[in-house]
């Protein structure tokens, strides 16, 4: 999967800045690949497409808002 996701092109948030604590995310039709930005050389994290939208969506809802 790691040679697939390698052609996509990665995307970082536009929220993030030059902030340190970012990960970039590659979006294909089979999966979405999640890696850190700052080693980009390093493990890419896989999930479905419909994973991802969940999870997404929960962050829009504030689902994993501490405090």
């Amino acid at each position: 999967m790691r040679g697939h996701l390698a052609a996509h092109t990665w995307r970082k948030s536009s929220r993030s800045h030059q902030k340190t604590n970012c990960v970039e995310v590659a979006l294909t039709g089979r999966a979405v690949g999640i890696r850190d930005t700052k080693d980009r050389a390093g493990g890419i994290l896989t999930v479905t497409p419909v994973a991802w939208a969940g999870f997404v969506e929960r962050l829009k809802t504030g689902d994993y808002d501490q405090g």
